[in-house]
């Protein structure tokens, strides 16, 4: 009988992906992908939404992040494969539309934000050297970064998360400038903690809905725990590993976040914070006026934007590839370089896609679609991570031989129910905007699907024509 090579993935005849990603690299994964682009923006937008207590819609994300958290844990070290998400609804459901829809909206959250990234990475890049230049300028270095990031992606996952730790480690230095000039600030007895207790909401909305629309902007800064789970094949151990390191990165992330709102309620008043597009900036000015933050926030900005755009190409394209080896898209997607040992084709495909879109917002940036992208991909995640909740409960009458993490079956429902409650306009307090642009989104799925559909069909007969004859 032949045996496998331990370098070939099992049945395929395709090298494995190499494993590289340890605990200190997966928790650093973890925690970068979390510490995006969301709460250098998010925390103004937040306060508006509810006054002072800006923290407490920080902390229920926290939460409703953590319950879908531990599904995504019983599901990887259950299937510790590439494909996420969309692998766990196969799998549970066995209906190829919906695999497809799963897939092909989180493929889309995570193309999205990183050409949203890639655009900032720019912007912030013009404003730090002070350049004097206009939109095809900006267009051209957000495509040449975007460039760089295939580059990385090609060269192999031990080289992306090795620049993952340095992006890393400068993203989180930012907010800890915050949250450090903020307690100078109160030791000085300046600050006003009244403010965080201080509940405000518009007129026209309930606490409850202020809340939750509230809950619903921040819960896009929670989001990115669940890409880590597209690099199961890349990690060494996941069973043992990744429960331990999901955790401990959400609650990093979750305490940072906390304080920084925290802290930006305390130092800046609520009005001032929610009008200012630099809400973190302000805090930083008015807790250390004589800090040069405004030079420096665009340069930190852009680490923390460009790791975004890394992790997130980095997750979709190891979603094409682990879907491709389920059979439910092309099989040309799953091709491995036979040196790097990384899914260059799927690296292609959604580098090209990624490439697009940022040559499309381009046209005409002040949009407020670009606006929405960010509410339209924390939609699209929730929605994911409803069926993901439900896929465990299906799931479990799916026995393996190996030892694997277990969400019991409170959370399951839990999770599934407060996923939900985001999703819904009636309960999210969302504006039909972010549904419009999900809904064309999941359009341009169903097509897909379709063509896929027609072309499988197709060379079905084919072959089945050439057997008859």
């Amino acid at each position: 009988m032949t045996q496998t090579r331990p370098s070939e993935a099992p049945g395929s005849g395709q090298p494995a992906l190499k494993q590289v990603m340890g605990p200190g690299l997966l928790l650093l994964f973890i925690i970068g992908d979390i510490l995006g682009t969301g709460v250098y923006a998010l925390t103004g937008e937040v306060a508006g939404e509810v006054g002072g207590a800006a923290w407490l819609p920080f902390a229920v994300a926290f939460v409703v992040a953590l319950i879908t958290a531990c599904s995504y844990l019983e599901l990887v070290t259950k299937y510790p494969q590439a494909a996420g998400a969309a692998l766990y609804v196969h799998k549970a459901f066995q209906v190829h539309v919906l695999t497809f829809l799963v897939c092909f909206a989180v493929m889309c959250s995570g193309i999205t934000s990183a050409s949203a990234a890639s655009r900032a990475f720019a912007a912030n890049l013009v404003t730090g050297f002070g350049l004097d230049a206009g939109n095809g300028v900006v267009l051209l270095i957000a495509v040449g970064f975007m460039l760089l990031v295939l580059a990385v992606n090609l060269r192999g996952v031990s080289e992306g998360v090795k620049v993952n730790v340095v992006l890393t480690v400068v993203e989180l230095s930012g907010l800890l400038l915050v949250i450090l000039f903020s307690l100078y600030f109160m030791a000085g007895g300046q600050a006003d903690f009244s403010r965080v207790v201080a509940f405000e909401s518009s007129a026209d909305k309930s606490v409850f809905l202020a809340v939750s629309t509230a809950t619903s902007l921040a819960f896009f800064a929670m989001v990115g725990f669940e890409d880590s789970v597209n690099m199961a094949e890349e990690t060494k151990d996941p069973v043992r590993i990744f429960p331990r390191m999901m955790f401990t990165g959400l609650g990093i992330t979750g305490l940072i976040y906390v304080l920084v709102s925290i802290c930006a309620v305390a130092v800046v008043p609520v009005g001032r914070l929610s009008a200012s597009e630099t809400p973190l900036v302000e805090v930083v000015r008015t807790a250390a006026p004589d800090f040069p933050i405004t030079n420096l926030l665009p340069f930190i900005s852009m680490f923390a934007v460009g790791n975004s755009a890394l992790i997130n190409m980095l997750m979709a394209s190891r979603l094409l590839y682990g879907m491709s080896k389920q059979g439910v898209l092309p099989h040309f997607l799953s091709r491995v370089h036979p040196a790097r040992r990384t899914p260059w084709t799927s690296i292609l495909f959604t580098t090209a896609l990624a490439i697009g879109l940022i040559a499309l917002l381009s046209m005409n940036p002040d949009s407020p679609v670009v606006a929405l992208l960010g509410g339209t991909t924390s939609l699209l995640l929730l929605a994911v991570f409803a069926f993901v909740n439900v896929s465990v409960l299906v799931l479990r009458k799916d026995k393996v031989a190996v030892r694997h993490f277990q969400a019991g079956r409170a959370l399951p429902v839990v999770g599934a129910i407060t996923c939900l409650y985001l999703v819904l306009p009636w309960s999210s307090g969302r504006p039909a905007g972010q549904y419009e642009i999900a809904g064309v989104l999941l359009a341009i799925g169903v097509a897909l699907w379709v063509v896929t559909w027609l072309v499988r069909r197709r060379r079905g007969e084919e072959s089945r024509a050439q057997s008859d004859s």
